[in-house]
């Protein structure tokens, strides 16, 4: 059964394209919605490099040293790191230095559905591998918890996420989807 990913957007995000910060989006600015199917998830299979010391650990959103890291990559993101918000965070000693909500975003014809979102890596610690690392430890949380489907909701840097599978199924712009 090939899965209608237009409905399953629509279903999981109703409303999405009347909401006015989507609307006020720059016209060329262009974003894609991306799966990973769980049971065929070989990415999960070998660890992907890390830098040695970086430790990795589930907390709540509101977890001391969180809100000022999730700062740093995006002011606006604090708002969705609240008490009650599951986070996977990279730690180097003390210091929080990458972070992805763990978000389960429903059912859609039959399938679980979650996904990480808010990926951030603070500026001084990128491109070194945690990040990456981070979202293959949280997908294979997700697959352990018995999902059929992760999800990359709004992303602009799908390349980042192809490197562990994910596959775009959808293109959107502030009128829809491309």
């Amino acid at each position: 059964m090939e899965t209608d990913y237009r409905a399953m957007f629509q279903a999981l995000h109703p409303g999405f394209f009347e909401r006015s910060a989507i609307q006020g989006m720059p016209e060329d600015a262009v974003y894609e919605e991306m799966v990973l199917s769980l049971s065929e998830a070989k990415c999960l299979d070998t660890p992907l490099p890390c830098p040695d010391g970086i430790t990795f650990s589930l907390c709540r959103g509101t977890s001391p040293g969180l809100h000022e890291a999730v700062h740093l990559v995006d002011p606006d993101w604090v708002q969705y790191f609240g008490p009650s918000q599951r986070v996977l965070r990279a730690l180097d000693g003390e210091r929080t230095v990458s972070f992805c909500v763990l978000d389960s975003m429903g059912s859609f014809a039959g399938l679980r559905i979650a996904g990480p979102g808010c990926v951030g890596t603070v500026p001084d610690m990128r491109h070194r591998g945690i990040g990456q690392r981070m979202v293959q430890i949280a997908t294979a949380i997700f697959r352990d918890e018995g999902y059929d489907l992760s999800y990359i909701h709004y992303t602009g840097v799908s390349p980042f996420y192809a490197g562990l599978g994910y596959e775009t199924v959808l293109r959107w712009n502030r009128a829809g989807f491309i």
